[in-house]
């Protein structure tokens, strides 16, 4: 029988049986590979009131099933999708990905993370050879870090914990900071866009001290807690008068799926934008498949055998890695 993780009360992680349904029109089903780890999100659903939760953020599942109306899909094939912790993925069929040639499925789960700050990418009046400032690097910030120097930004990375800089640096980001260069004259005023993955309130404050006018301070990072005592009139003060355009980072922005330009639904107001989320996953597949993002030893594998157990060495920081992938496989052969 499969089974699943489930959040079954405040910090209360279990590995449960489930029943598989049989598949609707458009699904396709297969089993488990790896499952990616988002790990503030999760620890934040785990800290809510609403339970059960089915937590998960990204699979890469192999085809077992097709329903009969499904075209383009093959029993056999490694798919990406947005799944669950679960030993089996279902989906509708448009709703997941083939997996480009040579791509490690582990490695293939990350797309979900970088698909975060695709939508930036996306929406940012920032143009290449502008300086782009992250700020915060966890798995986010250091995926976003790189899709920005990819696309060609001058790119500086700020935390304050030494050992994630020196991951970002190992992995070819040389300029990394323990905060931001308020007082450099090659920053201050010259920065176009300021990616905030921290969901610091004062890292907000200061990207808008340190932007040039007109500049944009994006939030990436959710504001699961209050760390500061800032004043809404500082933030204010500094967007206002720095002229800077201050606004959520929601992924959820673009369409989920692009859709094709018709005038009559773009009469009727539809967005009919040529770049979506899954364009974004799409391209952030073929990115790892290239190796764009050097990631070796940044990946930890576990086996999904004890939830409590390895959700609390994430709550205290026991990983060192900042990417962790539940490898369903090895569970079903009892590893």
């Amino acid at each position: 029988m499969p089974n699943e993780i489930v959040i079954a009360a405040k910090q209360a992680f279990e590995l449960v049986s489930y029943d598989d349904l049989p598949l609707k029109p458009g699904e396709v089903r297969g089993r488990t590979l790896y499952t990616l780890v988002s790990q503030g999100t999760e620890l934040g659903w785990a800290n809510g009131d609403a339970f059960p939760i089915r937590p998960g953020y990204a699979a890469v599942f192999r085809v077992d099933e097709v329903a009969g109306d499904v075209v383009g899909t093959r029993p056999g094939e490694l798919r990406f999708a947005m799944g669950a912790h679960r030993s089996t993925q279902t989906h509708l069929a448009r709703y997941t990905l083939p997996l480009p040639a040579g791509l490690e499925p582990a490695t293939a789960t990350l797309a979900r993370l970088m698909g975060v700050s695709m939508t930036t990418l996306m929406t940012t009046k920032a143009r290449p050879g502008d300086r782009v400032v992250i700020s915060g690097a966890g798995p986010v910030g250091f995926l976003a870090a790189h899709l920005f120097k990819i696309g060609g930004y001058r790119v500086t990375v700020i935390d304050p914990d030494e050992l994630r800089r020196a991951q970002l640096e190992q992995s070819g980001l040389s300029d990394c900071r323990e905060r931001l260069p308020l007082e450099d004259d090659a920053f201050a005023g010259q920065v176009a866009l300021v990616v905030d993955c921290s969901g610091h309130e004062n890292a907000v404050l200061e990207g808008c001290r340190l932007v040039r006018r007109l500049g944009e301070v994006v939030m990436v990072g959710v504001p699961w807690r209050k760390w500061t005592d800032a004043s809404a009139h500082e933030l204010m003060n500094a967007v206002f008068f720095n002229l800077a355009t201050l606004r959520s980072g929601w992924e959820w922005e673009i369409p989920i799926q692009s859709r094709g330009f018709e005038w009559e639904e773009l009469l009727e107001g539809y967005n009919n934008a040529p770049h979506s989320v899954f364009s974004g996953f799409s391209l952030a597949l073929d990115w790892l498949a290239q190796s764009r993002i050097p990631l070796e030893g940044l990946i930890r594998r576990f086996v999904p055998n004890n939830p409590s157990a390895l959700y609390s060495d994430i709550a205290a920081r026991r990983i060192e890695e900042p990417f962790i992938v539940l490898d369903w496989a090895c569970l079903g052969e009892g590893k």
